[in-house]
């Protein structure tokens, strides 16, 4: 069964930045799209960025500028830069293919918050 493991979530205050991974067992995976998406408290889970096989990327206007995906197939991982970070962003973050194709990993929290 395809593995979806989140990773680097923490506590940060506003302003501050976090780095997160994503480490998948997804067979072919430089030829799939990928994606982060995020549940804050209370909310549905969204997707806010994606990248695809060749790596072109997308955003949430909610997010672009602030953060960035990338991949390294090689690794079969996909990973968030985020700067900037605000309180809004408080949520779990998960990764999956753009499509949300695959079972869901444990996520991991990002809590913004001074």
């Amino acid at each position: 069964q395809v593995q979806l493991v989140e990773s680097g979530g923490g506590l940060v205050q506003p302003g501050g930045s976090l780095r997160l991974s994503c480490a998948t067992s997804i067979s072919a995976f430089s030829l799939v799209n990928m994606g982060w998406y995020r549940q804050p408290p209370g909310k549905q889970r969204e997707l806010f960025a994606s990248i695809t096989s060749s790596s072109a990327t997308n955003y949430a206007d909610s997010v672009k500028g602030r953060f960035t995906i990338s991949r390294d197939n090689a690794e079969k991982t996909i990973y968030l830069q985020m700067h900037s970070l605000k309180p809004d962003d408080t949520a779990v973050y998960y990764c999956n293919t753009a499509a949300g194709s695959r079972p869901w990993g444990q996520g991991t929290q990002v809590t913004v918050s001074s």
